[in-house]
């Protein structure tokens, strides 16, 4: 199970986006990773389809970083933090390590 969720602001720990800061558009559990907006863009070769009236040439595409390379930064402090969870009233809420401090969910 994974703390992160979409809309999170995240920093980039590992690879060649490293220290950059963005916004979680997806993240798929299963494999264990997420797409940040404007991190790991890669250049994608398209073919012209015109059913889908989508135009040829080559494009720039977001590909997934692994989880485990990005860390959650607490809306409050502008810092990255860790992020654990707790039983609260009844459900599981993520709260900063370092603070202790509930996140509210977006």
């Amino acid at each position: 199970m994974t703390l992160l969720k979409k809309g999170d602001n995240v920093l980039v720990l590992k690879g060649k986006d490293r220290g950059k800061r963005g916004k979680i558009v997806e993240v798929k559990t299963k494999k264990g990773v997420a797409i940040v907006e404007d991190v790991n863009i890669s250049k994608k070769h398209q073919k012209p389809d015109p059913n889908k009236r989508s135009p040829g040439g080559i494009i720039e595409v977001a590909m997934p970083i692994n989880l485990s390379n990005l860390r959650f930064i607490n809306p409050r402090t502008s810092k990255p933090d860790k992020l654990a969870r707790k039983y609260v009233e009844g459900k599981w809420e993520r709260y900063s390590k370092s603070t202790g401090e509930i996140i509210e969910v977006k």
